[in-house]
């Protein structure tokens, strides 16, 4: 299935070989890092741009094309994904003009603490890698799932945890995403809202240390308070909203593609995903923004909804920005058929280019990483749950 393409993909990135640890290091080989689990010689379905079809790579050839800024589908386990997708896209969606739940989504935003961000995220950074090929991936998903339980046991009343679940959604590697739903009091079904993070976090080699504080460990603690702060006031949507944290989106989608392809299987109501990948980062110089893709993957109705809400709710201005070729979850959604939106700290060129895929991806690096700027995230998270998910009995709106 190699095409020319592919061979001068391939050509070009092996002119420019990855350096993994030293100069001096031998290839790589199954056995030469305890703890991981990876065939460097594994063929992969990879779709890359402009490309109709996938061509084969091997898990290291994608490593290094990740490693010059390459993005791509990994579609060997869910190469059918879209199947379905015209039948959703003829079915337009609609979104309401914010705001509906106005009192309401401002009395949760002013819940959202700036303290628990930093002290979720000094917790999900501690661990060496959050690769989803590492031993040290399975123990990191398993801290986010149990700082989520904890945090529901801690917060929601009693009223609301029998409408709240809790899953493992388990993949091939070591690495299980995790999906929170709250369910909806609405007796029709009219379908779900997801707000998503990858928790995953690797650097340009999947062996080195990768504490991913602002790739992505920003954008999934960014959801996790928004979380914790709507269950605290006992928020129970009229319509169903999920919380997802995705395993292994750094290795090309991995576990978003999984997740939506499951979804598609069982056609479920998507209403509209949105994404948070880095929160954190202020470049110094720069004005503060949320960045909003509205190039890649995204929907253009679902990214106004955003805009406005960003508007009504925020401290901040948004900006519109462009980020490439399947550059984060929400891209699996969309490739499914799904309305979907992605959300990021800045324009993409002033992100945080200078640490992140590094082992210095870290949230003591620079005063440019800001608890502050993560908390205006956590705020979009939530007014988006509510506004698209509404509120059962809510105590104000408009």
């Amino acid at each position: 299935m190699r095409v020319l393409a592919l061979l001068a993909l391939v050509s070009a990135v092996v002119a420019t070989p990855l350096t993994l640890y030293s100069n001096e290091q031998s290839p790589l080989g199954a056995g030469d890092y305890p703890g991981f689990y990876l065939d460097l010689h594994a063929p992969r379905l990879v779709q890359l741009k402009g490309q109709q079809e996938p061509v084969v790579m091997t898990e290291l050839e994608k490593i290094q094309a990740k490693a010059q800024g390459i993005r791509f589908f990994d579609v060997t386990e869910t190469a059918d994904l879209g199947s379905r997708a015209k039948f959703r896209i003829a079915a337009k969606p609609s979104y309401p003009t914010p705001p509906s739940y106005n009192e309401s989504v401002r009395a949760v935003i002013e819940s959202l603490e700036i303290q628990n961000l930093r002290d979720t995220l000094d917790q999900f950074t501690s661990f060496r890698t959050r690769c989803e090929y590492s031993i040290c991936g399975s123990p990191t998903y398993r801290l986010n799932l149990a700082q989520i339980t904890s945090l529901t046991e801690e917060y929601a009343p009693e009223s609301l945890r029998n409408s709240i679940c809790i899953e493992e959604f388990p993949h091939t590697w070591i690495q299980s995403s995790i999906i929170v739903r709250i369910n909806g009091t609405s007796t029709d079904d009219d379908g779900v809202v997801i707000v998503g993070a990858h928790q995953d976090r690797c650097v340009k080699s999947p062996f080195l240390p990768a504490p991913g504080a602002d790739d992505d460990g920003s954008g999934s603690m960014s959801i996790l308070e928004a979380y914790r702060a709507l269950i605290a006031a006992g928020w129970q949507p009229e319509r169903a909203v999920e919380f997802h944290w995705y395993a292994a989106e750094e290795g090309g989608l991995l576990g978003s593609q999984a997740v939506a392809r499951s979804y598609e299987n069982r056609d479920v109501n998507v209403v509209g995903m949105q994404q948070f990948d880095m929160t954190a980062w202020i470049k110094r110089g720069t004005e503060e923004h949320v960045g909003i893709v509205a190039d890649d993957f995204v929907n253009p109705d679902l990214t106004q909804f955003n805009r406005d809400l960003v508007d009504l709710y925020l401290d901040i201005p948004w900006v519109d920005t462009e980020c490439g070729f399947a550059c984060s979850d929400h891209a699996s959604w969309h490739k499914a058929g799904y309305p979907s939106s992605d959300s990021i700290e800045s324009t993409f060129p002033e992100s945080n280019h200078q640490y992140v895929h590094t082992v210095d991806d870290r949230y003591d690096v620079s005063d440019e990483f800001s608890f502050e700027h993560m908390r205006e995230f956590s705020k979009l998270a939530v007014a988006f749950a509510v506004e698209l998910g509404g509120w059962s009995e809510a105590f104000g709106s408009n």
